[in-house]
């Protein structure tokens, strides 16, 4: 009983408007807020963080035609989120989506899919903020930070085997965490200012870097530009193309967590397309210019390090010197503001899950003065700081992948169904092209899994069957949509 369970999209409305609610999330971000939030998101991990080692391990050069696939996957199920978003204004992103489409069930699937994409990512970013944090302490104040408390204790080795490295903890990252958490507690409003500061100051830095990083491209770096295959899958060669789409897709994820702050738009059906599709577009673009000026100005072979940009403006020489420290800056203000969006999207997958009754009510808990999911929010950011204090960056980055991926099929599957479950209902905003969109969503965005590793498959199956356990332990039997169903 209840597993079928589809949620009534006009109990889904009154929820938006938060009838009966005593205290309900606030209403205070608009279009600029969203498309900033999302630009707050996307920019950084994949250009900061990912885009130097999944070139050096998986695509070489040839990682800029990883972030086309990518990008492509991405405008496709860009274009179904916006339809959902659009129609069902309300927080829990994928999850609500799939609770209105597909039924409970995979509604659980997707919300406990998404604790890997938004806690691991912030985890997953946290570590690469600890490296541009540390080697600027290291240049610029002259300030040797002991690498046992700025390294995670474990490394990845051979067919990502866990190894330890000697280290205790990376303390950096962990204190990020803290603070950042310790912000979205206190307010929407707060947390969205400072974001749109912070977009600001790193989307500048990174036009200066491709401005004059194009200057400084040695265009030997690009050959071969598909560099051969190294006799395993997803190594060089084209199916290294595509394990690098897979491995940086994560980086996208922000259009994902604007959707998660539908129940603080202001006007929902029309600034949630904008702020998904805007941010996403304006992204794609910078990330494609980017790689090509890291790839050029560097060897790819050199990039295999937390911090690439700084690694590849190093390489420029002395003429590009006074642009390390601007890079370095705009790196550790640009990644914190991924891990705030991070942090501001998984406490809100809680919060709707909570309120249908899958998960215990204190995760839906709204803080009386500020306005926010603030015990989820706590929670959220303890476990993010110690998984971003113990594991390296390369496991964390493709876990959060994969997890992003199999929400992104499954919404783009849901558009479909809904379609013709339900042609009449109203759309503020109409995925075009159906059903060729969502289709190409789906097959892209699974092809993209395929070229993840096995042991990331593995660890993504143990994840969904521990959340299996758990919803029919507990989820199953305190739904409210399921109650509803019978009568209770």
């Amino acid at each position: 009983m209840g597993l079928g369970t589809r949620k009534n999209l006009d109990l889904l409305m009154r929820e938006a408007e938060g009838a009966g609610e005593a205290v309900t999330l606030k209403r205070s971000l608009g279009a600029l807020n969203l498309t900033l939030l999302g630009i707050g998101a996307i920019i950084g991990a994949g250009i900061f963080v990912l885009t130097g080692t999944a070139a050096a391990q998986y695509a070489g050069p040839a990682i800029v035609l990883s972030f086309v696939l990518a990008g492509l996957g991405c405008l496709f199920a860009g274009l179904c989120y916006a339809e959902f978003a659009s129609m069902i204004p309300i927080a829990g992103s994928a999850y609500t989506y799939g609770y209105a489409t597909l039924g409970e069930l995979v509604a659980w699937i997707i919300g406990w899919d998404l604790i890997l994409e938004y806690l691991f990512a912030a985890s997953t970013v946290a570590v690469g903020w600890s490296g541009y944090f540390s080697a600027f302490v290291r240049d610029y104040l002259h300030i040797d930070m002991p690498a046992a408390l700025t390294t995670a204790p474990f490394a990845v080795e051979g067919t990502h085997t866990l190894v330890p490295t000697g280290a205790i903890i990376n303390l950096p990252a962990m204190l990020l965490i803290g603070l950042l958490t310790s912000l979205l507690v206190i307010g929407i409003q707060e947390s969205a200012r400072l974001n749109n500061a912070i977009v600001f100051v790193k989307v500048a830095i990174v036009f200066l870097v491709i401005g004059f990083g194009f200057m400084y491209v040695v265009p030997s770096n690009w050959e071969p530009f598909i560099p051969p295959n190294t006799g395993e899958f997803g190594q060089f060669g084209y199916s290294g193309i595509v394990r690098g789409a897979g491995v940086i897709f994560f980086a996208y994820i922000g259009f994902d967590a604007v959707s998660t702050a539908a129940q603080e738009a202001k006007n929902p059906q029309r600034d949630l397309p904008i702020g998904i599709l805007a941010s996403l577009a304006i992204c794609t673009v910078l990330y494609i210019l980017m790689a090509l000026v890291m790839t050029g100005v560097a060897n790819y072979t050199e990039l295999n390090v937390p911090n690439p940009v700084y690694v590849a403006i190093d390489k420029a020489g002395p003429a590009l010197s006074w642009l390390k420290m601007l890079v370095a800056l705009g790196a550790i203000a640009g990644l914190a503001s991924v891990v705030l969006v991070m942090l501001l999207g998984q406490p809100r997958i809680f919060y709707a899950m909570s309120k249908d009754g899958l998960l215990p009510p204190m995760f839906s808990k709204v803080h009386p003065k500020f306005q926010t999911p603030y015990v989820s929010t706590i929670i959220t950011g303890s476990v993010a700081a110690v998984i971003a204090g113990l594991f390296p960056i390369g496991l964390l980055g493709e876990l959060v992948s994969i997890g992003t991926l199999l929400a992104f099929v499954i919404v783009s599957a849901g558009v479909l169904v809904l379609r013709y479950r339900s042609p009449n209902l109203h759309r503020p905003f109409r995925t075009p092209l159906v059903p060729v969109v969502p289709i190409l969503a789906v097959l892209i965005c699974g092809y993209m899994m395929s070229g993840l590793p096995a042991d990331t498959w593995l660890r993504l199956l143990i994840w969904l069957a521990l959340g299996l356990v758990i919803y029919f332990l507990y989820g199953r039997h305190h739904s409210r949509a399921a109650r509803l169903e019978r009568g209770q």
